[in-house]
């Protein structure tokens, strides 16, 4: 996908990505699709640390705090590039480390804070996991109940916390809390920032409808933080939280529709192969996922154009969010009937990693058991980041202005 903003410079650095990946990469490579889970898992860390030292980690923080400052046209120019040659932009729990508490601590943290996290959130010293939804508190986030109360220079933290994606790879984890039973819901909450190599701390792993262990139940009893490990201010963590959750949905926006994209081209690819496409009514459905893609693919290059004007995420942010997500389960459900009766039975290589890449590898050759693990992983999509109808609610009250 060439996202049709170039420029000289762009050009440049695609040649100057293109460089480092022929450099870095064996002469036979073929995306991190054809190595077995052990291999791709010994490549994902080998690969995090060449990205870190060759400044193609936290591409768009600061030099100053250790990113490499690149602007979103250049995220994106990178993002296609690691793409066409199949290999990750990172590790899994990244997009929390990264992606969310990263950008989150540069917009809202201490410049203690700063120098204290996100050196370490590079050099992987520091692997972090989110601490939001709870058993009774999900799209109404607000309603949490997990409390903090002041002791002496520490936060004890006692509640629960659900669907903590690699939490059980995590040693921080960012928690809402409630530290303020009196304040209106959205007033008396806080974000802390909480070690999870603790006693207090007990991480359950929950298998998937994939079979997988990418979530879990996180448990506080008396767990505990520093004082000045309030990202924000006490009882003002609410607007914290909507920013990272801005970060979230909004920064992957041009991004997305590159791997969902390279994963389409594999669905025709199938369809091809097993003459599903020769049927007038397929062809119809895989016509419309393709539409879909590119209608993803423009509403990514609006949020681009957003992003290079100096807007941060706002509620523009859940337009994206549901669009994919939706997109995403539609057509991996499409995959299963294009497969046919093969999709009765799981065969084949399964995803190293759905969780971090969305998609099956790049390079994964056809399997039943890639799209039917992919079919069930998606359907998370459209939960996790807000649910399809909060982002429904968001657009019709914050963008369109319809009543509550």
């Amino acid at each position: 996908m060439n996202i049709g903003l170039g420029s000289t410079n762009v050009d440049e650095f695609r040649s100057r990505v293109r460089t480092f990946l022929d450099r870095e990469l064996p002469a036979d490579w073929a995306g991190v699709g054809k190595l077995n889970h052990h291999e791709a898992e010994e490549f994902a860390k080998q690969w995090r640390s060449t990205l870190s030292e060759h400044g193609f980690l936290a591409t768009s923080w600061p030099v100053e705090y250790g990113g490499a400052g690149l602007t979103e046209l250049e995220q994106v120019v990178l993002a296609e590039e690691f793409a066409r040659v199949g290999v990750p932009t990172g590790a899994m729990n990244d997009v929390f480390g990264i992606t969310m508490i990263g950008n989150t601590l540069l917009h809202w943290g201490t410049d203690d804070q700063k120098k204290n996290f996100l050196p370490r959130i590079l050099s992987g010293e520091h692997i972090w996991c989110q601490g939001y939804s709870e058993p009774g508190s999900g799209s109404d986030l607000a309603s949490l109940s997990t409390r903090a109360v002041l002791d002496g220079d520490e936060w004890v933290i006692n509640g629960q916390k659900i669907w903590t994606s690699g939490g059980h790879l995590a040693n921080w984890i960012f928690v809402l809390v409630r530290t303020n039973a009196e304040a209106p819901p959205h007033r008396g909450i806080s974000m802390l920032l909480v070690p999870m190599d603790q006693e207090g701390v007990e991480v359950r792993p929950i298998k998937n409808m994939a079979g997988e262990y990418d979530f879990n139940e996180v448990y506080f009893t008396d767990a505990r933080c520093p004082k000045e490990n309030v990202l924000g201010g006490v009882d003002e963590g609410w607007p914290v939280a909507m920013t990272l959750l801005g970060f979230e949905r909004g920064e992957a926006a041009a991004t997305l529709p590159i791997m969902f994209r390279d994963e389409l081209q594999r669905l025709f690819a199938l369809a091809r192969e097993n003459g599903a496409a020769s049927d007038p009514v397929m062809r119809d459905l895989l016509a419309d996922a393709y539409i879909d893609n590119e209608v993803m693919r423009f509403l990514g290059r609006d949020s681009l154009a957003r992003y290079l004007a100096g807007h941060a995420p706002g509620p523009d942010a859940a337009v994206n969010k549901l669009f994919w997500s939706e997109y995403h389960a539609k057509v991996t459900e499409l995959a299963l009937d294009v497969l046919d009766r093969e999709s009765l039975v799981v065969e084949g290589r399964r995803p190293t990693n759905t969780t971090m890449y969305q998609t099956d590898d790049v390079g994964a050759p056809t399997s039943s058991a890639s799209w039917i693990t992919t079919f069930a992983i998606s359907r998370s999509g459209t939960i996790y980041a807000g649910t399809s109808e909060i982002q429904k609610t968001i657009i019709g009250e914050k963008l369109l202005g319809l009543p509550k």
